[in-house]
């Protein structure tokens, strides 16, 4: 899969074929520590309040997530905003998980990819658009989710080789590596920029 899917019409598109389908369009020019981890218990010593085996951990964390989709929105309901500003990608973070996990109950390995990218795409609107604002949305159907990022720039994201030594310009890379299908709806004023990951429905 690469380069970089371009059109200039509706911002949800039916979701389906393969990664191929989304991909026939070729390059795109004109690119614009703690000595114990969180988590773990220090031997000898009480569990972590995160530890997985503590009765109640599950519980916690489903409460956090519920807090932040109550305190910054649903992005599975509705379009949210957030300033151009570092900590919006942690933000953005924090309201995919809760999508993920704690509303669709999607596997780890699923949760974790789609928040990653969250992240690799959150990051690339603030800090190449030069955007004041941008917008997270997220969906779900049958056998697909989806994860929109829309910006009021219309400069085109560029996926970039890569080398194994390299340390930045993976964000790209990586939403061609783990997403299903990826790629860029050209907007009257800005663009959105999305990826599809494929899930089995229980």
């Amino acid at each position: 899969m690469a380069g970089v899917e371009e059109t200039a019409s509706a911002q949800v598109p039916a979701i389906a074929g393969t990664a191929e389908d989304a991909s026939d369009s070729g390059g795109t020019p004109g690119c614009d520590s703690a000595s114990h981890p969180e988590g773990v218990p220090s031997p000898g010593g009480p569990p972590s309040p995160e530890d997985p085996q503590r009765p109640g951990s599950v519980q916690r964390r489903d409460s956090a997530q519920g807090n932040a989709l109550d305190l910054l929105g649903d992005p599975s309901q509705t379009e949210v905003r957030f300033r151009n500003r570092p900590e919006s990608a942690g933000m953005a973070r924090r309201l995919a998980a809760a999508v993920l996990h704690g509303q669709w109950r999607l596997p780890g390995s699923v949760t974790d990819d789609g928040v990653l990218l969250v992240s690799e795409l959150v990051g690339n609107a603030v800090r190449h658009t030069g955007a004041h604002d941008f917008g997270l949305r997220m969906f779900r159907r049958r056998g697909w989710i989806r994860v929109e990022v829309r910006d009021p720039s219309r400069g085109l994201p560029c996926l970039l080789p890569m080398r194994e030594l390299d340390t930045t310009g993976r964000g790209l890379w990586l939403v061609d590596r783990l997403a299903d299908r990826w790629g860029v709806d050209l907007l009257p004023r800005g663009k959105t920029t999305w990826f599809e990951i494929r899930v089995l429905d229980r």
